[in-house]
């Protein structure tokens, strides 16, 4: 085995141990049910009625920021769909008996987390225009890049991937904007 395959293999074994030792803490009824609403809040209602309070909080102003998530958030979309339809990983509960699905996928591959990447999307976005909301925005971004792990949805790579992505995603479009 060369260089590079040795290290992508061991890259990979870490990647799936540390998978599998967060999603142990999803068997604790109260961690699993904490982190199921965090990730069903992270589908969007979560980000969706905080555009919905940008707006109400200023309606004169609130639009811009408001759509300026909804537009970075669509193109969160376009690129996960994309990149989940050209790397087919497979969830890692399909590859490791040890590891516990503890919530529902919202589609059948891994690669990247587009709950990451849409949660690091809209934070970026929003702090950008109200940094007074880093107390709510931040947290509850890490909280979602954790559930996904927790419950079994996916790798730390795959969570990684997505945020940097996410970051890529929410930089760029401020050049476009």
């Amino acid at each position: 085995m060369n260089r590079v395959n040795l290290y992508l293999h061991r890259m990979h074994a870490f990647d799936a141990s540390l998978c599998v030792s967060l999603n142990r803490t999803s068997r604790h009824r109260w961690v699993c049910l904490a982190f199921r609403l965090i990730s069903r809040l992270g589908d969007g209602v979560f980000w969706y009625t905080v555009m919905l309070g940008i707006v109400l909080a200023d309606p004169v102003d609130g639009w811009l920021p408001a759509l300026h998530m909804a537009l970075a958030g669509l193109s969160g979309t376009l690129v996960y769909k994309w990149l989940k339809g050209k790397t087919l990983r497979p969830r890692p509960y399909e590859v490791h008996q040890a590891i516990h699905v503890a919530g529902a996928p919202l589609d059948r591959f891994s690669f990247p987390s587009g709950h990451t990447l849409h949660a690091v999307v809209f934070c970026s976005v929003g702090l950008t225009y109200f940094p007074a909301l880093a107390w709510l925005l931040l947290p509850f971004t890490v909280l979602v890049a954790l559930s996904r792990l927790v419950l079994g949805l996916h790798y730390p790579s795959d969570v990684l991937a997505g945020a940097v992505i996410g970051a890529l995603i929410a930089s760029a479009s401020f050049l476009l904007i």
